[in-house]
């Protein structure tokens, strides 16, 4: 069986690898080396460290010695006023991890370096005499095809060229929010650590620390009923405005939050929060799609990444047991609904007219704690 692969990133790096035995071959845009488009940071959740530890076990060691640890989950509000403070234990067999996107696909893609072919762009879909699909890349040469293959895997995030080509453009579900990112790389004096998060209203400051002395920082806010933001809230006034209390100074760390977006304000990266439907596989199962080219959610319970590396995982054991794209969607979708469901009704707090405080203080009541446990436990 030919299989190739659009796409080295979390899902198409590690299917790559877990497909001994077969003729891969995986396609990546960038060059060699280039994680130009991974500046920022991430956190990986437990359930996807797990799924490495049983069927990865060397690419588990690998990210566990190159990231921090994600041991503790809080929320604070912006003043200081602690809503919730969960220690992982509680809920998953170890820690999630944290790290910088860079680093993280320098570890996925060493390993597939061999049946890599870098500079490639999916331009276009074709099919060989015997039905088999031959995809048509855009190199720095000109257009470039490689023969047919028996399956294609869109492994090529939420933008999915393959997904495109293959099933059309899917329709985005807009969450009502904006998500910024930040990286600050210099951040010695930073006053926290591990996972936080900090409202003011509906509006959250999200951020932890990295391996080397940088720190992940994002804001979400809510966006106008027409889902575009708003030039003027990329301005240091906006956000100093929307993240600061009204009847006292920001606690010491949402001030150190606020004075470094003041000073990195044009690397700031802005999205709107979306969705798009879960979608498995197209053209008579001769296309299969894997992570955010599947399934791309709302960020909220940090499970974008996380559910890239189950995703991987279960197509690979699929695949080498003699199953096709079927067989992986049977594997796969109600985990990434039951996943999809939750990240989203836990993204309440980010919208009005919900109450912050209450909303925030009910996640540690036994439902979600029992849902939070599934999340974490239940992987590949």
């Amino acid at each position: 069986m030919r299989i190739g692969i659009i796409g080295t990133g979390v899902a198409g790096s590690l299917l790559a690898e877990g497909l001994e035995g077969f003729d891969v071959t995986a396609f990546e845009r960038v060059a060699p080396g280039d994680q130009a488009e991974a500046g920022t940071g991430l956190n990986i959740g437990p359930n996807a460290l797990k799924a490495l530890r049983l069927h990865r076990p060397a690419r588990h060691a690998a990210l566990r010695a190159a990231s921090l640890p994600w041991q503790r989950w809080f929320v604070d509000l912006t003043d200081g006023t602690r809503l919730f403070d969960l220690d992982l234990a509680e809920v998953a067999e170890e820690p999630g991890v944290r790290i910088r996107w860079s680093e993280l696909y320098r570890l996925l893609r060493a390993p597939v370096a061999g049946c890599t072919r870098n500079g490639h762009a999916l331009e276009a879909l074709e099919q060989d005499a015997a039905g088999r699909l031959v995809p048509v890349f855009r190199t720095a040469d000109g257009l470039a095809r490689h023969g047919g293959f028996d399956l294609l895997v869109g492994a090529d995030g939420r933008y999915s060229r393959l997904r495109a080509l293959a099933a059309g453009e899917p329709p985005a579900t807009l969450l009502g929010a904006c998500i910024w990112r930040l990286l600050v790389s210099d951040a010695a004096d930073c006053p926290y650590d591990d996972y936080g998060q900090w409202f003011q209203g509906n509006a959250r400051l999200l951020s932890f620390r990295l391996p080397g002395g940088a720190v992940y920082i994002a804001g979400t806010f809510p966006l106008p009923p027409e889902g575009q933001i708003p030039e003027a809230m990329k301005t240091e006034a906006a956000q100093r405005a929307l993240f600061t209390p009204p009847d006292a100074p920001p606690c010491p760390a949402v001030a150190w939050m606020l004075d470094r977006i003041a000073a990195h304000l044009p690397e700031i990266h802005w999205a709107r929060s979306a969705t798009v439907p879960v979608l498995r596989h197209a053209l008579a199962g001769r296309a299969l799609f894997l992570g955010d080219a599947a399934q791309a959610m709302v960020p909220t319970l940090g499970q974008g990444a996380t559910q890239a590396v189950e995703c991987a995982v279960v197509a690979a054991r699929v695949l080498r047991t003699g199953g096709d794209a079927a067989a992986v969607a049977a594997a796969r979708d109600a985990r990434v609904d039951f996943v999809r469901a939750f990240s989203l009704a836990a993204s309440d707090t980010l919208l009005p007219p919900t109450d912050v405080v209450a909303g925030t203080r009910a996640k540690r009541q036994p439902d979600f704690m029992a849902k939070l446990r599934r999340l974490y436990t239940d992987a590949g």
